[in-house]
């Protein structure tokens, strides 16, 4: 009866390291949501499979639109995000009073002016219609596009510009915005659209049908890609893990070999 009780008492003892050691072994493997574009699942997957082999566990969420993944993120619904560039990111942050934070580069990936129905710029007409993406910092970055094609002015004082900034529009062009993941599917009633590269890469829109594209130069370094995390998280050393294993040679191939160009690694 003593040797039993003995027992009992060291077992009761033995509880909270058991618990203590199952918690640890539980937050090493803690699965990290990455919230993604669902066009850069090809991307993504090697290095998800990658990962694994070394311990990290990966799930990849997927979103259609812009307004979705930072959302997500600041509700730690997901714990880290690639689909931004660092100029969406600040003006997120500033709109909604968040604190995201790029913690690595990815791609920078100019934003193009597609058509099917013209073959180059001064090919578009008087009236026509061209459809931009209509969330801020791309509507703005959009109409920048559209004056370095010399087909509008805007008024450069304003950073981030809407229609209403438009100072000249001598061919009286209809510029619409959309949703972003709308405008390659309004290229079979406008002229012409803005298109960002991860729905360009989704609609499979080929490069011919690109009459005008953004120059990568120190303008365009603030449209540079992101994977973001939350502030409290940016020195989280599983997320630099993964920071580093996109940032690897063989994403480097399967970005050329994916996206023919539409975008390019950036680090």
């Amino acid at each position: 009866m003593k040797q039993f009780k003995r027992f009992a008492w060291l077992f009761l003892l033995l509880i909270p390291l058991l618990i203590v050691a199952g918690c640890g072994k539980s937050s090493s493997n803690k699965t990290v949501k990455v919230g993604i574009m669902g066009s850069d699942e090809k991307i993504w997957k090697p290095i998800k499979t990658k990962l694994a082999k070394e311990g990290v566990n990966i799930k990849l969420v997927t979103f259609t639109d812009y307004n979705q993944p930072n959302a997500a993120l600041t509700n730690h619904e997901i714990d880290i995000n690639s689909f931004q560039h660092t100029f969406f990111m600040q003006a997120w942050n500033k709109a909604h009073k968040t604190n995201i934070v790029s913690i690595g580069k990815t791609v920078r990936a100019p934003l193009r002016l597609y058509s099917k129905k013209v073959k180059n710029v001064s090919a578009i007409k008087k009236g026509d219609q061209i459809t931009i993406p209509n969330d801020s910092t791309n509507e703005g970055r959009a109409l920048h596009l559209l004056q370095s094609a010399g087909l509008i002015k805007v008024d450069n004082k304003v950073e981030l510009p809407t229609p209403k900034n438009i100072t000249e529009n001598k061919l009286k062009l209809k510029i619409t915005p959309v949703d972003a993941a709308q405008t390659p599917r309004s290229l079979s009633d406008a002229a012409g659209a803005v298109v960002n590269n991860e729905f360009a890469a989704e609609a499979k829109l080929p490069n011919n049908e690109c009459i005008f594209k953004e120059k990568l130069n120190k303008a365009s370094i603030p449209y540079i890609n992101i994977i973001a995390a939350n502030k409290a998280d940016k020195n989280n050393k599983t997320y630099k893990k993964i920071v580093k294993a996109y940032q690897s040679e063989s994403t480097k191939k399967l970005i050329k070999k994916y996206y023919h160009g539409l975008s390019v690694p950036a680090w």
